[in-house]
C-alpha cells in the first residue's frame, strides 16, 4: 500500500470548487460524464462511468471532503481528503490519498495529474 499526497492550483474560488467536486450537474460539466454524488456522509458515489466508485465520509462546506475509495477485496480502506484553501491564483487543492494497492499505484497518481484535476483546471482556465 502507497500514499499520495500533491498540492494541485486551480483558477476558481474555493465555493466553485467544492460545487465542482460535490453537485452531479456540475461534475457532468467538467467531466463530460453523468455522475453519482451527494453530500450526505454514508452515501455512494461514482465518477467516470464507475471507474471511480466509493462512499462519501465527511464534508465541511467549500473546505473539505473526505471519501472511500472501492479497489476490490482491500483489507485498509483506501481514503481520499480533498481540502481547499484560498489562494492568490483561485485554490489550492491538497490531496491526500492514503492506501492505494501497489498494483494500483501508478495509474491512480497518473488519474489526478492528468485526467482528475487536469480536467477541473481546464475547466476553470476556458
Amino acid at each position: 500500500m502507497k500514499d499520495f499526497k500533491k498540492y494541485y492550483i486551480i483558477p476558481a474560488e474555493p465555493q466553485e470548487i467544492y460545487r465542482a467536486l460535490t453537485i452531479p450537474e456540475t461534475i457532468r460539466l467538467w467531466t463530460g460524464e453523468p455522475a453519482v454524488m451527494s453530500t450526505e456522509p454514508g452515501s455512494e458515489f461514482s465518477l467516470w462511468e464507475d471507474s471511480i466508485t466509493g462512499v462519501n465520509l465527511e464534508f465541511e462546506t467549500d473546505k473539505k471532503i473526505v471519501q472511500q475509495w472501492n479497489f476490490g477485496d482491500q483489507e485498509e480502506p483506501s481514503i481520499v481528503t480533498i481540502k481547499l484553501h484560498p489562494h492568490k491564483q483561485g485554490t489550492s487543492v491538497e490531496l491526500r490519498h492514503t492506501n492505494i494497492p501497489d498494483s494500483e499505484y501508478d495509474d491512480i497518481t497518473e488519474g489526478w495529474d492528468q485526467t482528475y484535476f487536469a480536467s477541473l483546471e481546464e475547466f476553470y482556465s476556458e
